[in-house]
Order: C-alpha cells, then sequence, then structure tokens
C-alpha cells in the first residue's frame, strides 16, 4: 500500500512527501547489477521498495540480488520474476505494475543513482501537476565525467527548447512517473514487439496525449554506463534511428525533434575514442618507486 492510500483522509497529506519505488529491468546484469543497488539503497532518504525484475537471465543476475537482500535485509530490495515474454518493456511493465508508492522511478541495471536521487524526486514531485519527471544523466565510465554532465543537461535543456515545451521526454535511464499517471497509460504503450523505438519516447508520447505534465529536474541525476559506444557503427545507427521510428508510429512530424539523432551521431566516434583511451588509462597498473 502507497502511502498515498495509507493515509487517504489525513489533514497532514499535503505536507507528506511521496514515497518512491525503484524499479530496474533487468537481463544478464551480473556484471553491473551489484553497483546498482548499492546505490539505489545508500540514499540520502531510503526508497519505499527498490524492485529487480529478472527477466530470464541466464547469468548470476538473480543470485547477486538475493545476497544483496541478505547484506542490506534493512532495505526493501525485492526480487521479481518475469517470464512471460522476453524483452525491456514487458519486464519493465511488470515492475510499474507491481510497484506500490506514489511515485515509480525506472531505471537502468546500469545506472548509478547520486546519493540525493530519491530526495529530489520527491521534491520534483512535490507540485501535484508534474506526472512524470527526468533528469540529465553522467558517464561514469567516461572521461572528464563533470563536463559531460553538464553537456547532457544543456542538450536535454535544448530540446524542450526546440519542441516548444510541446513535448518533453523521458529518459529510461532516469525517470519517474506517478502511479495515477501509469495507470492512465499502462494499457495504451506500445509493446513494441519488433523492438525497434525507443520505450521512453513512447511513455512520454503516451503522457502528451492525456497532457500529463513531464517536468525536466536537472537534479535529479543517475550515473550511467556508456557501454552503448561498444556497439558497432551499424548496431549504434540502429539504436539512434528508433528515435525516428518512434515518432512515426505516433504520427510526429516536428523536425526540430530530430536533433538528438543529429548529436548522438556526430558524437559517436570521438565518444568511442574516449571510451577507449578511458579504459586503457584507468587499467594501467600504478607504478611505484619512481618505476
Amino acid at each position: 500500500m502507497s502511502r498515498e492510500e495509507s493515509q487517504l483522509g489525513s489533514p497532514d497529506d499535503a505536507a507528506l512527501p511521496p514515497a518512491v519505488s525503484i524499479v530496474i529491468p533487468a537481463y544478464n546484469e551480473e556484471s553491473v547489477i551489484r553497483q546498482c543497488l548499492i546505490a539505489a539503497v545508500y540514499q540520502s532518504v531510503p526508497a519505499h521498495e527498490i524492485i529487480v525484475v529478472d527477466n530470464m537471465s541466464k547469468d548470476r543476475t538473480a543470485d547477486i540480488v538475493r545476497q544483496m537482500q541478505l547484506e542490506y535485509p534493512e532495505s526493501r530490495i525485492l526480487l521479481m520474476s518475469q517470464d512471460s515474454d522476453q524483452g525491456l518493456i514487458p519486464t519493465r511493465n511488470f515492475g510499474l505494475n507491481h510497484a506500490t508508492g506514489d511515485v515509480l522511478g525506472r531505471i537502468d541495471a546500469d545506472s548509478v543513482l547520486e546519493p540525493d536521487w530519491v530526495e529530489q524526486v520527491q521534491k520534483a514531485f512535490a507540485d501535484p501537476s508534474v506526472a512524470a519527471a527526468t533528469g540529465p544523466v553522467v558517464y561514469y565510465d567516461m572521461p572528464m565525467r563533470r563536463f559531460g554532465l553538464k553537456a547532457d543537461d544543456k542538450m536535454r535543456q535544448l530540446m524542450l527548447k526546440l519542441a516548444k515545451h510541446q513535448y518533453h521526454f523521458l529518459f529510461g535511464s532516469n525517470m519517474a512517473l506517478r502511479r495515477s499517471a501509469w495507470e492512465t497509460i499502462k494499457h495504451e504503450t506500445c509493446r513494441d514487439e519488433r523492438d525497434e523505438m525507443h520505450e521512453d519516447i513512447d511513455l512520454s508520447l503516451h503522457l502528451a496525449d492525456h497532457e500529463l505534465r513531464i517536468q525536466y529536474w536537472p537534479q535529479m541525476i543517475s550515473g550511467m554506463s556508456a557501454r552503448r559506444l561498444e556497439d558497432s557503427p551499424r548496431d549504434y545507427r540502429y539504436y539512434v534511428t528508433r528515435f525516428d521510428r518512434t515518432y512515426k508510429a505516433h504520427n510526429v512530424k516536428k523536425m526540430a525533434l530530430k536533433a538528438p539523432m543529429v548529436v548522438f551521431f556526430s558524437v559517436y566516434f570521438p565518444a568511442k575514442l574516449l571510451r577507449a583511451l578511458h579504459t586503457v588509462n584507468t587499467a594501467q597498473p600504478v607504478r611505484r618507486g619512481g618505476q
């Protein structure tokens, strides 16, 4: 039961911050799920619950989550299994449907939340007109991380201006929506069986159809991996053109919304080189005694 329901009718309702659930879809994420959960546990304001939805992983993802449950019994870490369908969208939906918070946070298994993320989500949703919120990301496995955070923030604010505030898109690695908003759109969101679209943009467009407000909150920061840069140029191109396919599926024709595609295409090769150099440098052994 959410705080909203348990306190229904109380005169102090308006003063209570919303209970925040964190939903993490996971498929074969043994290399990153522990760091993701540690960041979700060590928050300035505890999450109402932390839900990992395992989607038929063939590695140790579920075992690591169970170990984390033993290590952090005071934190409400829940492990759920979604074994009906393979894919991010049915796994995401399963987690959102089972979450009990007033606000449903959604991050990726390689996300590393800033320590005040839950607190910032509560602040973003203090305004009752906000149905969903999103924020910038910092790429923790890239050099010049703080510069990258500022660049990411500027790009997302530019997108909002280019769309003339008609559309504001959620970012799947760092987003939250009010449970009531999810209840409104959950039967309308695209299943995308062919895996051609950006599921977070699809969510955003369905929220827009109901005139449900999405708020950009710069202080709501999540870390994420730049592992997408490991994709081949062909696979990366397919990922970027998901923007176009999502817009077409929703009959959205605003040319300015193609700006992210241009940015992502332009940064691929220089960012890939930076990541490779960073990986080499961080892998170098520490020299001692001037050797």
